[in-house]
């Protein structure tokens, strides 16, 4: 079953989707998860095909808009910040610890994508959440934007951003998926986001331009080796084209630790392909049954 939702987030109101076992016997409480989604993702997207899957499994699982995307409050809007993400999963958690189906000695988080940097990031500091999975995970987005070309004409073009906002009102955007790209992650990404596989129509092809100056300050790399004693299971398939940078967070990350790795898949596949989908999250369920 899915209940309409809302909490706050340093005083914004975030609009999400709580589901819940079809069969709930009175006075039960479940263990939790926190679906974190990837860049520029909203609820109806991998986050609610993931919690969608993980409440058949007999968990109380949470998909929500972050700050700024989707239905919930925040402007700018489509800013991608990692740091008001990760406060983000902190109040999705502290939203599931006060519901009655929750025990909330028994939270987790899934991340994927870039959600796979910013809910380890979330469970260095907070420690009510026990157990992290990433599927896909992007946690340096430090190194991606780097990637992506000259990165201080990038910086620059954000400084300029942020000052024609204060003059004129009016944020400035780049998409999401621009047309020209054609590395294969980006053509894969498009096949997800550009077609019906995308299921929720509040999902906008664009990012603030002046989230990328918060993105290069941020990888979850650089904190990953103070998550233990928190268990952290890293998922990836062997052709994802991030398969790097999970192995990267893994090989930071200290004991206990488990690396997954399927036969086939790309990035994209793991969002919501099923063939990939219900290994990864077969593996999750054994996982967080052993460390909840």
């Amino acid at each position: 079953m899915r209940k309409d939702v809302s909490f706050r987030s340093d005083g914004r109101l975030l609009l999400g989707h709580l589901y819940l076992p079809d069969h709930l016997a009175a006075g039960e409480r479940l263990p939790a998860v926190v679906v974190a989604g990837p860049a520029s993702s909203t609820k109806g997207q991998a986050p609610a095909v993931y919690s969608q899957r993980l409440s058949e499994l007999g968990y109380a699982a949470i998909a929500f808009d972050h700050t700024s995307y989707g239905e919930s409050e925040g402007t700018p809007r489509t800013d991608e910040d990692p740091f008001t993400k990760i406060e983000d999963i902190k109040s999705a958690a502290t939203f599931l610890s006060c519901r009655p189906e929750v025990d909330a000695a028994r939270i987790a988080a899934v991340g994927v994508c870039a959600g796979g940097g910013y809910a380890p990031a979330a469970a260095v500091a907070d420690r009510r959440i026990k157990a992290v999975a990433t599927v896909s995970g992007l946690p340096d987005l430090r190194a991606t934007v780097i990637a992506a070309g000259d990165w201080r004409a990038i910086m620059s073009a954000a400084q300029d951003a942020r000052e024609s906002y204060q003059a004129t009102g009016r944020a400035t955007y780049v998409p999401f998926l621009a047309d020209g790209q054609l590395d294969p992650w980006r053509e894969n990404g498009k096949n997800f986001y550009l077609t019906d596989r995308n299921q929720d129509p509040n999902w906008r092809n664009q990012t603030l331009l002046w989230s990328y100056d918060k993105m290069i300050q941020f990888s979850a790399l650089d904190t990953v080796e103070l998550l233990a004693p928190t268990p952290l299971l890293v998922i990836a398939g062997d052709q994802a084209e991030t398969l790097g940078q999970s192995q990267a967070i893994y090989a930071k990350a200290r004991e206990p630790k488990e690396l997954f790795l399927t036969e086939g898949g790309t990035h994209f596949d793991f969002y919501d392909q099923p063939q990939y989908l219900t290994p990864a999250l077969a593996k999750i369920d054994a996982f967080f049954k052993q460390h909840l």
